[in-house]
């Protein structure tokens, strides 16, 4: 189910762009057609569909997986992408724009495949097997995990001893989680904002709400364009470290008087809500780059306005019962999927490499993996790292016997 398979061409020329900014993808892609790792093995993959997303998709289809694919967020769909891999024929089933009643739909008709492997971007398969249909169950090897929010709530879910089987958390990677999350997020959110506002970030006021990888990203670029930073945290060493890396740090409660856009990456619900809503200065503009659009009170700020229009694609204006206007950008959800392209594929490169490699784990060692959830094993990770410098030409020192000794020692001191 895709918007217009006549789109396929034009999604097709746009993920062989991306292909060529994605040399280790290409590299495990290669070495799965030849070895079949994943042959027969039935994957659903909720995910962005994105043109990253069709090479991740492509690699899996060369290892001999069965793939069925529908989106994690009913705004991120490149509806050129999905129906060149419709074309394909890949099963794919998202539209841009849909509905929450389609989404899910969606995802049920993708998992009629009869998944061996799930592939999830905030655990919404993990979480509607378990709730709706345990009969699927029984042929599940294991998961992925892609993002943050995901990996909070399986780790509850793990927890509470409701997670029927294994997940790699894939976000937890070293090589997904310092560069996708700090330099994607980074780069993708301020395209979102820029793309849809067209505002100069030079001298305005930007507020962070959460300093995790993604706020840290979205600090450093918003600084590198010229904006005054000010991050708002409630975990006192995240918010020393800002402080550290010479930002300001407050409440919220300050941050929404002095802010000029707010941009909120938490992975929790109502960060942003009513009180400082009527704070806020007149144009302040208000965009979501966590994965679920609940970070930003949407019903606070609905319930606020005494008119609300689309002022510009992407772009809805709340007009405050005192005159002031608050923008917000892409419906609260997603703002560098929702009003941009997402991350560049060169981050994407090692995201989607762990993926594919960690596919092929669950596939060899399911039978071992209790109903948890793991970090990406370090010799993936690492491998992933290392064809990356492979990949950029770049080589790396190594340890000589003496030094290897030394490391290894406990005798040898001063």
């Amino acid at each position: 189910m895709v918007k217009d398979i006549k789109m396929a061409q034009q999604g097709e020329s746009r993920i062989e762009w991306a292909r060529r900014h994605m040399p280790v993808l290409n590299y495990i892609k290669a070495e799965y057609e030849k070895t079949k790792p994943l042959k027969g093995v039935n994957v659903i993959a909720c995910l962005h569909v994105t043109v990253e997303t069709a090479n991740l998709i492509s690699t899996l289809q060369a290892g001999g997986a069965n793939v069925a694919l529908t989106a994690s967020n009913p705004l991120s769909t490149q509806d050129d992408v999905a129906a060149a891999l419709a074309k394909r024929g890949v099963k794919v089933y998202a539209i841009r724009g849909e509905d929450e009643k389609q989404y899910y739909e969606n995802i049920e008709s993708a998992l009629k495949i009869g998944p061996n492997v799930t592939l999830d971007d905030g655990a919404d398969v993990i979480a509607t097997v378990h709730s709706k249909h345990p009969e699927y169950l029984k042929g599940i090897y294991g998961g992925c995990e892609e993002t943050t929010t995901g990996v909070i709530r399986l780790r509850a879910m793990a927890k509470d001893g409701a997670l029927k089987y294994p997940v790699i958390a894939v976000n937890d990677a070293e090589t997904k989680m310092m560069f996708d999350n700090r330099y994607g997020t980074g780069q993708s959110t301020l395209h979102g904002i820029m793309n849809a506002t067209n505002v100069l970030l030079a001298g305005k006021t930007v507020v962070i709400v959460g300093y995790g990888w993604c706020g840290r990203g979205v600090a450093m670029r918003a600084r590198g364009m010229g904006s005054n930073v000010i991050i708002v945290e409630v975990h006192p060493r995240k918010a020393l470290e800002a402080v550290m890396d010479g930002y300001r740090v407050m409440d919220m409660e300050q941050a929404a008087r002095e802010g000029d856009i707010f941009i909120t990456v938490t992975g929790d619900i109502s960060v942003i809500r009513k009180e400082h809503f009527k704070l806020m200065k007149d144009q302040a503009i208000v965009c979501n780059s966590g994965h679920f659009n609940v970070e930003i009170d949407l019903k606070d700020l609905g319930a606020m306005a005494k008119n609300v229009r689309e002022v510009k694609a992407d772009v809805m204006e709340y007009e405050m019962k005192d005159g002031r206007r608050i923008y917000l950008l892409g419906e609260g959800r997603l703002v560098n999927l929702a009003c941009a392209f997402g991350h560049p594929p060169e981050v994407m490169d090692m995201s989607f490499a762990n993926q594919a490699l960690c596919v092929k784990y669950i596939v060899e060692n399911h039978k071992k993996l209790k109903n948890e959830v793991y970090r990406v094993p370090e010799d993936i990770d690492n491998r992933v790292a290392r064809m990356k410098l492979e990949t950029m030409g770049i080589k790396l020192e190594k340890l000589t016997k003496e030094q290897e000794k030394y490391l290894s020692s406990w005798s040898m001191g001063t």
